[in-house]
């Protein structure tokens, strides 16, 4: 039950992200992972509620991710009074940690205007699982893939051997 809970806690709160951030081109939210990495989504998240804080151009396109992340935070904890609960170079990575995402944004949500449309939690509804992949399950395929490999290489060398010994 808590699990289930958990899951319509983030569908609401991916929802709300997309509804926010859906007038930014270079903005596509699917996951609480990947689709933060770069700074741009947290940076859009905060300008679509609070445009007169900064230039949205100039953040887009100027910056690095850290140097975007590291924007998007600061004027979190300036204006909104959250603190700076990420680091940067933690979130500017392949997979960020689902779990401090969810965490910050959930710090924005409660801050800035909440309406969520129906319309926004079925559009989540329909994304493809695929790209909801956690952290753990991306782990978790990759050592079944890795332990798949040192089992066919483990075979493949006693066969050989066995085709040297014959």
């Amino acid at each position: 039950m808590a699990g289930l809970q958990q899951t319509n806690s983030e569908m609401i709160l991916l929802s709300w992200v997309r509804q926010s951030t859906r007038k930014y081109p270079q903005v596509n939210v699917t996951n609480f992972t990947t689709s933060w990495s770069d700074g741009l989504a947290f940076n859009a998240l905060l300008h679509s509620h609070r445009p007169d804080l900064f230039d949205w151009n100039a953040v887009a396109s100027q910056q690095s991710p850290v140097q975007r992340l590291d924007h998007a935070f600061n004027i979190a904890r300036q204006h909104l009074g959250i603190e700076k609960l990420l680091d940067p170079e933690d979130v500017a990575t392949t997979c960020p940690d689902k779990k401090s995402i969810l965490m910050y944004v959930t710090s924005l949500f409660q801050v800035l205007p909440q309406q969520v449309t129906m319309e926004a939690i079925r559009e989540v509804e329909m994304l493809p699982r695929h790209s909801r992949v956690t952290r753990e399950e991306h782990i978790e395929v990759h050592q079944q893939h890795f332990s798949q490999e040192v089992s066919f290489t483990f075979l493949l060398s006693s066969c050989y051997s066995k085709i040297v010994v014959s």
